[in-house]
């Protein structure tokens, strides 16, 4: 069948008008089957009337191909770009975004000119898994537009801004900070602090965001640029949040002053990292051991006595008392340890981990933390008043009771601090 509509196709070239060439395509097609007109869609030695005609297939899967045909004309693209398939979009937007580079501006304006008008449809598609793929294709392109790197750059979706934010040669310095003011997709910030040669201005608006886990990338990125004063900003922080640890004690542009600040409260195995990595004079490198060894000799001797508030926690728990009206009690009235050991036995998470949640101030972590300590979200609210975080950051209600972030999302917030 497909070898008898490959002989019959010849008399398209005869043809001497698009009009007829499309009804030659037409009648050949006709009649064929699903599966016929699906090997015909794959092949690259069909005439762009075909190609054409295929595309507005009844069946998905000779649209399918079409979508993935090298040679499938600039129009049959605009017209898959809409196509009600999700398959057949997604299948188009991987293709797509390998073609543009291959584009010549000057020989193939209205192809180009096409392919961009499916870029843009594409790129404000309504599944994130289409506009994912394109971001994808385009994180390293050149010759991409600006307006699509800023669409996708600015997508609410992580999956879809990141490797953009990440990677993108056609972002400015200003694009970054432009776009970081302007709020990044949640989970996507990491992204842009990972980017290679970071300079200090967008390095200080990554760290102005408090998102913990962008500040560790920042830190883990050895070509970003990082002020000493943006970096003092961040070691007030890292003292209570372990997982900035290792990286501020990695960084490779350390200065004595930072070093010493470090390893005053790194563990004893990272402040012999620290020293090696950095040639430090032999006053300063015997310092900090005898720091850090008095540190933990203080840590020793340090007594034991449970605080009243601990004690008091436990025995409500003890009774089955330590509820909801207990905990809120205790936040209003600012009895710091009972709310730390009694969110610690309601959510199995450690006093200490507890503590480094609120010393860090972060609102999406503290509502998470009450989530799993299996409060509401109006005990949510006032645990983030108890923390002083910032008003303008806070993590609000959805529709006034609910939990506005998704339990996954509540689960990936505490990863930070717990394990």
């Amino acid at each position: 069948m497909l070898k008898r509509l490959l002989n019959r196709s010849r008399a398209l070239d005869r043809a001497k008008s698009e009009t007829e060439r499309y009804e030659i395509s037409r009648e050949l097609l006709e009649g064929a089957d699903p599966k016929t007109r699906a090997d015909m869609a794959r092949r690259e030695d069909v005439r762009p009337e075909v190609l054409y005609y295929l595309a507005g297939d009844d069946e998905a899967v000779v649209r399918l191909e079409i979508a993935g045909n090298a040679k499938t004309p600039a129009q049959a693209n605009l017209l898959l770009a809409s196509d009600r398939d999700d398959e057949v979009r997604c299948q188009l937007a991987l293709k797509i975004g390998r073609l543009l580079p291959t584009l010549d501006c000057e020989t193939q304006v209205v192809v180009r000119e096409r392919t961009i008008e499916v870029l843009d449809i594409l790129a404000n598609d309504q599944l994130p898994k289409v506009r994912a793929i394109l971001a994808e294709e385009l994180k390293t392109c050149v010759a991409a537009p600006k307006s699509v790197i800023l669409k996708l750059a600015q997508d609410i979706e992580a999956i879809v801004a990141a490797p953009i934010l990440e990677y993108s040669p056609l972002l400015s310095d200003q694009d970054l900070l432009e776009i970081i003011a302007a709020g990044v997709a949640e989970g996507a910030m990491p992204a842009i602090a990972r980017r290679r040669d970071l300079p200090a201005e967008v390095s200080d608006a990554v760290v102005a965001s408090l998102e913990i886990p962008a500040i560790a990338a920042l830190l883990a990125n050895p070509s970003t640029q990082i002020r000493e004063e943006t970096l003092d900003m961040i070691l007030d922080h890292a003292e209570d949040l372990e997982c900035l640890h290792e990286p501020v004690v990695m960084r490779a542009d350390l200065s004595v002053r930072a070093i010493k600040r470090i390893a005053g409260f790194v563990a004893a195995s990272l402040v012999d990292i620290l020293v090696s990595n950095n040639e430090l004079p032999d006053d300063v490198e015997q310092d900090l051991k005898e720091a850090v060894r008095k540190r933990i000799a203080e840590a020793e001797a340090a007594p034991n006595d449970d605080d009243p508030g601990e004690v008091e926690a436990q025995r409500l728990s003890s009774l089955g008392k330590l509820d909801e009206e207990a905990i809120t009690f205790a936040l209003d009235a600012n009895h710091a340890e009972f709310v730390i050991h009694g969110l610690a036995l309601r959510s199995d998470i450690a006093p200490g981990t507890v503590r480094r949640i609120f010393a860090a101030r972060n609102a999406k972590a503290i509502t998470a933390l009450a989530w799993k300590s299996n409060l509401s979200m109006r005990c949510a609210l006032k645990m983030q008043n108890f923390a002083r975080v910032p008003p303008k950051e806070r993590v609000n209600a959805r529709n006034g009771v609910h939990f506005a972030l998704k339990p996954e999302d509540m689960e990936w917030q505490l990863s930070f601090f717990v394990g």
